[in-house]
């Protein structure tokens, strides 16, 4: 069997259906790149790129590599985190012009960790649209991948790098319900990995997921006790870009109702004293609590 092309495998009328769906002018378009693997770039994204008047984007040099990849030219206009004001005014002035121009970062979702999220609010303060081409983040595929069963997810992105800061936020988030979504550099995992253990203690469950979607992709996950010495034992696990995903909090046990569940069988047979006394022994919960919730019972 011999490999086809991509654009053999693609039905013709798929290519056609994204040609013609609307790509209206004066539009900042905020447009996903991948994130590891070029391949994972959208129809509807290559479509835009080959469309739009410019591209704005967090480095020009990575971003011409990109298009070049894909065969495409496109003036770029370099919007990074320290011109990020001055190049929104210039863009809406190009929208106002009637432009289409793409918005992208190095790698995934622009604006989320990333550069362009004041690029669009001044768009949207120009009364000027702004239009998503959803594709690659990284947050959502190391959620995908981690099974942490939890249908919410909290985004922190980066800690900061000084210790007394990333002490206190962490210390704010101990008690979370949501899975807790980071960001980390090499260069400072093995101290976070760290910082994550004391505030949260060894037996909640964290993923460590590295250069997701690129050739040493790894997903690791296990007990945060465990995560610092796994992290030692191998250099190269060390390397790359991380996703961290930190179990939520342990969900408090309410024992009240069970404590009172108890009482009432109890104290239909004993006395106060006893049903109380046995209850504590049975729930583990205080008697003296006990005691007075089935001094209330018996009065109601």
């Amino acid at each position: 069997m011999t490999h086809q092309s991509a654009n053999a495998l693609i039905n013709p009328a798929i290519l056609d259906e994204v040609a013609q769906q609307a790509y209206p002018a004066s539009t900042l378009y905020v447009l996903a790149t991948p994130i590891g693997n070029v391949c994972d770039i959208s129809l509807r994204a290559l479509h835009v790129l080959s469309l739009v008047d410019a591209v704005a984007c967090e480095d020009t040099r990575n971003t011409a590599h990109l298009l070049g990849r894909y065969g495409l030219s496109k003036p770029l206009l370099a919007a990074h985190e320290h011109n990020e004001r001055e190049v929104a005014e210039k863009i809406v002035a190009r929208l106002q012009a009637g432009e289409r121009i793409a918005l992208v970062s190095d790698a995934g979702t622009p604006a989320v960790s990333d550069p362009g999220a004041r690029i669009v609010d001044a768009v949207l303060r120009a009364g000027l649209r702004a239009l998503p081409l959803p594709g690659p983040s990284a947050a959502v595929t190391a959620l995908s991948v981690s099974g942490l069963v939890n249908d919410q997810f909290q985004f922190i992105g980066f800690l900061p790098s000084k210790a007394r800061q990333r002490e206190i936020i962490l210390a704010g988030l101990a008690g979370a319900s949501a899975t807790l979504v980071l960001y980390e550099a090499p260069h400072r995992i093995i101290e976070t990995v760290d910082a994550l253990l004391q505030a949260f203690g060894p037996e909640r469950q964290v993923v460590l997921a590295r250069e997701l979607t690129k050739l040493f992709e790894s997903v690791h996950r296990c007990a945060l006790g465990e995560a610092p010495a796994w992290l030692v034992a191998d250099a190269n696990r060390q390397k790359g870009e991380f996703v961290l995903l930190v179990e939520a909090a342990p969900v408090a046990r309410d024992d009240s109702a069970e404590g009172e569940r108890v009482l009432q069988i109890l104290l239909a047979e004993l006395s106060i004293k006893q049903a109380s006394a046995l209850a504590a022994q049975i729930t583990g919960q205080k008697k003296n609590a006990l005691y007075e919730r089935a001094l209330a019972l018996k009065d109601a």
